[in-house]
């Protein structure tokens, strides 16, 4: 702590010791922050492992001179769950690794991750935007466990690779990823699109319903629960394309391209499409 016991709206939250246990950071959002000084965040109640211990035993706490809602972790925060949970507004950078939970049921603001993430990034994330620059663990996009419906707005970047199950039963938003993806990508998507621009691993699409799966990369084999169709899709793909255009990487080039269109997964009476530029 840096001994300044101004009220602020914006801190830099810097690891000091390395948690033994698993820190609970949930609740711990930007708007929260408002208006409290650098000692009185120090004096926040953190959970670590079943015992709550004060946020200053593990960081220390330095108010930043800025008018917007914003807090900076710097540190390894692999062992640092549900940073920006719940989060409805100002800014999070995390200048390393995060643990579970980044960004989940978010509903306004900015996440950005310049390492990478745990599991279930972005779970059931409502509003916003947020960007992992490293990789993301399974489950990210998806519904928190126990829950049916999953990432249902805003916008999801993911600029390294993400594990199994991402999107599984997404409804909204968009989440990009433009590394590679694990097993069982975009299972049981009910809206929403969700593109890749590498590698995808076995059973994508199963159980899909509706929502968009565009493949920027390497394109798999559709299996044959989808099936072509011969509608012409020029317009709306030129609508989708320049949105991802706009990302850059190994999405530039998407506009010149022709998809080729798959619906399915018909074994779930799903209506989901697969877009494969060519």
């Amino acid at each position: 702590m840096n001994g300044n016991d101004r009220a602020t709206g914006a801190f830099r939250l810097r690891l000091r010791t390395q948690p033994v246990l698993r820190l609970e950071l949930a609740g711990l959002t930007p708007l929260s922050l408002a208006g409290e000084s650098s000692v009185e965040v120090a004096r926040r109640m953190l959970w670590h492992g079943n015992e709550q211990l004060p946020l200053g035993e593990f960081f220390d706490v330095e108010a930043l001179a800025a008018d917007s809602a914003e807090i900076v972790f710097e540190g390894d925060l692999s062992r640092c769950d549900g940073v920006g949970r719940g989060m409805d507004g100002g800014r999070i950078r995390v200048e390393g690794d995060v643990g579970d939970y980044v960004g989940a049921e978010m509903r306004a603001g900015e996440i950005v991750v310049t390492g990478s993430a745990g599991m279930l990034a972005a779970c059931e994330m409502a509003g916003g935007r947020m960007e992992v620059r490293g990789d993301v663990g399974d489950y990210a996009a998806s519904a928190l466990p126990g829950d049916m419906d999953g990432m249902r707005g805003g916008l999801l970047l993911v600029r390294g690779n993400a594990g199994a199950r991402f999107g599984d039963r997404m409804r909204r938003g968009s989440a990009i990823v433009f590394g590679d993806a694990g097993d069982f990508l975009a299972s049981r998507l009910v809206a929403g699109t969700i593109a890749v621009a590498g590698e995808v691993g076995a059973h994508c699409g199963y159980g899909m319903r509706r929502g968009t799966l565009i493949f920027a990369g390497p394109q798999p084999e559709p299996p044959p629960t989808f099936v072509p169709t011969g509608h012409d899709v020029q317009v709306i793909w030129t609508l989708l394309a320049r949105s991802l255009v706009a990302l850059g990487g190994p999405f530039g080039a998407l506009a010149a391209s022709h998809p080729r269109r798959f619906v399915g997964d018909l074994a779930a009476d799903g209506k989901g499409e697969w877009l494969l530029p060519a």
